[in-house]
């Protein structure tokens, strides 16, 4: 299965990225395994994994390998995090925190020592999507990575070591101990080596940099008067709100910096604290943070401490504010276990908590004006949002200032207020930006130029100044002192820090003309840019061309992809590529795409379906809405192939939205109705089976409409289906499937007949009528493996399944295994997972049936992991294993794998092929576990629903069930569980099922050997074990002759 896999992955793509990688493992894991049982072994190691993983998750990393012992992450890939150097220093301090709860708890239980051991290293890698029709992953190769490995090897256990270029982006976010220079095995030179031993004062990046000793602050007076008059308004009791908006690194929070620490806040309370990147999930955080300091609460302070200092606070400042204590302390998770507030509704609750904190802030305004700051809005959570909401309205009449910051893509509803203001800060202009490199570099002529490009690149953004004087240091293009670097290298050499990527947009406009128009050219093209498409498409030659693309590559917004077999660029950051595209006029844009999808069609004349998604995207952005349908069409194909559902279903939609634009001819009514057939196909495997039915019933109405006969028989065959398995409408299936039927028979048509027949079938194995089931399903399976094409197999693999199925249902286990194990030959040679797929879980429900549940489990576990690594809906085999499990004494698995099927069914509001089959194993392993009351409630629904859909068989299923179920109380209400299995008893040998007759007697059996009617179940057992015996029901019939043995 592995080969297969790999064999259909696609090619590789690399991207270069700044990230940290983190290692982390258990130190001496094979000692501390040795001679220990593998299942023992394993829940040693998971809850230290599964520690490690937490820790990684909440800092927002992405955990890429899992690796027995330990872990590696990515923080800053897939998903780019500004503070990625932070987030997974914080990560490694929280799975130490953790594994150090559990090492406590292991070393109590089973007497062993847990340590971890955790490594990092921040820098540029090659962040490699791998993509497949299963899965995406994501994988950092390079020295980076290889650093952050060593890193972990060579700590010591309890350990995070770091190297310096980690501590560089995390410097005063995190404490740090310098270890001195290291040797790396693979690196000619020691690297300098630091352990991470707690998080350090900085929360926020102005903070970092504050401890680190703020720049001149320049260019902001006007903003500064601003702030000054609205603090004099505060303080004679009308309250503000000021937001600063801007984009990262303007300046924001320097701004309220300033006005907090000047002469202008003296006589008032100031209180600030801002969101982080990563405490969304955190109610309150920002709130916690002002409260903290507002309490002089600490981290040494524990629950009794904290509790002590809010109320002393409050009830100091006011006895009034008694009620307010619960609400403080519920904010603060220091609330008393037994206190009433937990018991209120979370509305009512939440409610009180935002009135309560409110209050507490405007009763401390009436001792001194109070300036609260809140920064980095952008990242709140929804608590805090309502928070600020409600205070904002009690503003005007309030001795408040509330200064909050954020950036632009950040909205609130406090806009109309009259007491509120708005300050845009921009860029520095050339003239400031200038005032502070003059402060952060110096004054020497050699450095103009240096500075004029720093200027240019950064476009007056104070924070990437500084960061890329920071990296002119560090990387000693220039030296000296702060304020007097001299030049030592040519400064066009130089490279901005990768925070400034965000400014590549910006840049674009800067560029030469030529060079512009280049570069929108190469965007049309797509983020990979061959080098022969390019030079077909602009009026340059090849010279001036190759000159262009030099001068793209040295200011980074290109780079050589590949040299073989021919030269190809890349974009660097997808940003860019997006920006330039967009700039380009539409009517610009319409004829380059024409222009790339008529040189791609010429130079792919022999084999067009190589770069088959290329075309189709370049025909829709040419607007050729027949081109674009056609290709779009055959790129879904070859993404089907590679079991790619989800991308193939949209290029689906793009393809009926083209066709959509072109004049309504009987062509394009037949292309509507073919697309939508094709998008049915990726449907189903996603478990969108409302979407199926509802595309189907537009295509129904095209067809009509057209009076293609044709088609409206493949539309009906598919409706068939949908009833069947969406609406749990059998009877209304089979009335269109005999529709589909007819159309077939008079057309001659043998594959619609094919799929007519096995769709119908499929209907009546719903309600039971098992010959009218093997009739169609059988005529369906002749000679279909000998079809032309892949569909032919599939349908081939698909009816043998069905039949094994319907047979097992009968009892005829022999032919059942055969026609499973043929539908397997076939799935095998189609080369599609989810017809592989559905036959392992043909030959599981048959193993099943006959109660060989070993060989069940194996058969439905292999289909799992297909499906579930193919990305496709996996429900009908979670529920066989389910009840798999559930038989072979693990009902708590096999419940917990029922009720996810069931709720998914559930969610998708689909009724799901044999719901009511799937209730009834539901309550079999509730009855197994001796949840009596919820094994009945299953059992009942499960009867309701199957006679709301006439499913007959699973009918008498369910009622056996509720047999059962009544037999096992104490005492047992003999004849009316009696009654149940009696009715069951009845359907199942009118629908010929005689595993389910054998049942029934044996649980008769049961029930009156228990009951001490011992003629009675030796009837019942007798006719149970000869019918068994028949069947070759060994599992079942060990257990009705031990009955036997019992009666004996």
């Amino acid at each position: 299965m592995a080969e297969k896999i790999l064999t259909s992955r696609s090619a590789l793509e690399g991207e270069r990225k700044q990230v940290t990688i983190l290692f982390a493992d258990l130190k001496g894991s094979m000692e501390l395994l040795a001679d220990r049982d593998p299942e023992e072994a394993r829940k040693l190691l998971d809850p230290v994994v599964e520690r490690m993983i937490e820790a990684v998750h909440r800092y927002e990393g992405t955990v890429n390998q899992v690796m027995g012992d330990g872990i590696m992450a990515l923080f800053g890939a897939p998903v780019a995090h500004e503070d990625h150097a932070v987030r997974a220093c914080y990560a490694a301090l929280r799975m130490q925190e953790l594994v150090k709860g559990y090492a406590e708890q292991a070393f109590r239980t089973l007497g062993v020592t847990v340590r971890i051991r955790v490594g990092l290293n921040s820098g540029e890698v090659v962040v490699r999507s791998i993509r497949s029709d299963l899965r995406m992953d994501y994988t950092a190769v390079g020295q980076t990575t290889h650093l952050a490995a060593r890193m972990e090897q060579l700590a010591p256990p309890g350990a995070i070591w770091i190297t310096a270029e980690t501590l560089r982006l995390a410097e005063n976010f995190v404490q740090a101990q310098p270890l001195g220079p290291v040797p790396v095995r693979g690196l000619d030179a020691p690297v300098e080596v630091y352990e991470v031993v707690a998080a350090g004062q900085a929360r926020t990046r102005f903070q970092a940099a504050a401890l680190r000793g703020l720049s001149s602050f320049v260019g902001r007076d006007a903003e500064m008067e601003q702030l000054r008059a609205a603090l004099e308004g505060a303080r004679h009791g009308h309250g503000e709100v000021v937001a600063v908006v801007g984009e990262p690194g303007v300046g924001k929070s320097r701004l309220f910096h300033e006005l907090t620490h000047s002469h202008g806040v003296a006589g008032c309370r100031t209180l600030q604290a801002s969101a982080v990147s990563y405490g969304r999930a955190t109610s309150y955080l920002p709130i916690i943070d002002l409260m903290k300091a507002h309490l002089r609460i600490d981290e040494r302070d524990d629950i009794r401490s904290i509790r002590a200092k809010v109320t002393g606070h409050l009830l100091t400042l006011d006895e009034a504010l008694k009620d307010v204590v619960p609400p403080v302390l519920w904010v603060l998770d220091a609330l008393p276990e037994e206190d009433g507030l937990r018991d209120l509704e979370p509305p009512q609750r939440r409610q009180l908590t935002l009135d309560a904190v409110k209050r507490l802030f405007l009763r401390e305004s009436q001792v001194q004006p109070l300036v609260l700051v809140l920064e980095d809005l952008h990242w709140i959570d929804s608590e805090t949002q309502a928070l600020l909401d409600s205070l904002v309205e009690s503003l005007p009449a309030a001795p408040v200032l509330l200064l909050v910051n954020y950036r632009p893509e950040y909205s609130h509803g406090w806009n109309g207020k009259t007491y509120y203001r708005q300050l845009r800060i921009d860029p520095l202009p050339p003239e400031s930006a200038e005032e502070l490199l003059r402060a952060l570099v110096g004054d020497g002529a050699e450095l103009a130029p240096l500075k004029r490009l720093l200027i240019e690149r950064t476009e007056g953004n104070p924070f990437f100044l500084e960061e890329s004087v920071r990296t002119l240091v560090e990387t000693r293009v220039v030296t000296g002192e702060r304020g007097a670097y001299r030049l030592i290298e040519d400064a066009q050499a130089i490279h901005v820090p990768a925070t400034v990527q965000a400014l590549l947009a910006g840049r674009i406009d800067r560029l030469p003309p030529e060079e512009k128009r280049l570069l929108q050219a190469a965007s049309v093209i797509g983020k990979d840019v061959p080098f022969g498409l390019l030079q077909a498409i602009v009026e340059d030659g090849e010279g001036d061309l190759r000159h262009g693309l030099a001068h793209l590559q040295a200011a980074e917004f290109l780079y050589e992809a590949h040299l073989f077999p021919e030269l190809e660029y890349t974009f660097k950051h997808a940003l860019t590529h997006e920006v330039a595209y967009a700039s380009l006029l539409h009517e610009r844009r319409t004829a380059l795409h024409m222009s790339i999808l008529e040189t791609l069609e010429h130079r792919q004349a022999d084999q067009p379906s190589e770069e088959i998604e290329r075309l189709a995207r370049h025909a829709l952005g040419a607007e050729a809405w027949d081109k674009a349908a056609r290709y779009l069409r055959q790129a879904a194909g070859r993404t089907m192939t590679r079991s790619s559902y989800s991308a193939a279903a949209g290029l689906l939609r793009e393809a009926l939205q083209a066709l959509e634009r072109l004049p309504e001819t009987p062509d394009t009514l037949a292309q509507a109705i073919d697309v939508r057939l094709e998008l049915r196909v990726a449907l189903i495997p996603l478990g969108r089976y409302q979407d199926v039915l509802a595309v189907m019933r537009e295509a129904e109405g095209l067809a009509t409409r057209l009076g293609d006969r044709a088609r409206l028989g493949r539309v009906l065959a598919d409706i068939c289906a949908r009833l069947r398995n969406v609406a749990g409408e059998h009877l209304q299936a089979i009335e269109v499937g005999q529709r589909a039927l007819a159309i077939a028979a008079e057309s001659g048509d043998r594959e619609l007949e094919r799929e007519a027949q096995y769709r119908t079938g499929q209907a009546y194995f719903a309600i039971g009528d098992f010959p009218q089931a093997l009739d169609l399903l059988s005529r369906c399976s002749e000679g279909a493996d000998e079809g032309r094409g892949q569909r032919s197999l599939l349908f081939a693999s698909w009816s043998h399944s069905w039949l094994a199925l319907t047979l097992s249902s009968v009892g005829r286990f022999v032919d059942a295994r055969l026609h499973a194990q043929e539908a397997l030959r076939i799935a095998e040679g189609a080369d599609h997972p989810f017809t592989f797929a559905e036959a392992l879980t043909g030959v599981g429900s048959v193993f099943l049936a006959q109660g060989d549940l070993d060989r069940a489990i194996d058969a439905l576990e292999r289909a799992r992991v297909l499906i579930r690594a193919s990305n496709l809906q996996p429900w009908a085999v979670l529920a066989r294993l389910g009840y798999a499990r559930a038989l072979s004494a693990r009902p708590g698995e096999g419940r917990d794998l029922l009720e996810e099927v069931i709720q998914n069914a559930t969610t998708m509001s689909s009724m799901g092929v044999g719901r009511a089959m799937q209730l009834t194993w539901l309550g079999e392993a509730y009855l197994l576990e001796g949840r009596f009351d919820d094994a009945l409630e299953s059992a009942r629904q499960a009867v309701s629903l199957a006679q709301r859909h006439q499913e007959r068989s699973h009918e008498a299923r369910s009622l056996r069930l509720l047999g059962e179920i009544i037999s096992r109380r104490d005492p047992p209400a003999v004849e009316r569980a009696a009654g149940y299995y009696h009715e069951a008893l009845a359907v199942a040998g009118e629908l010929g099922m005689r595993p389910l007759v054998a049942h029934c007697h044996f649980h008769l059996g049961k029930l009156f050997r228990k009951a001490n009617q011992e003629e009675r179940a030796r009837e019942h057992l007798t006719t149970a074990t000869t019918m068994y015996r028949e069947m070759d029901m060994r599992c079942w019939l060990d257990q009705a002759e031990a009955e036997m043995r019992e009666l004996a």
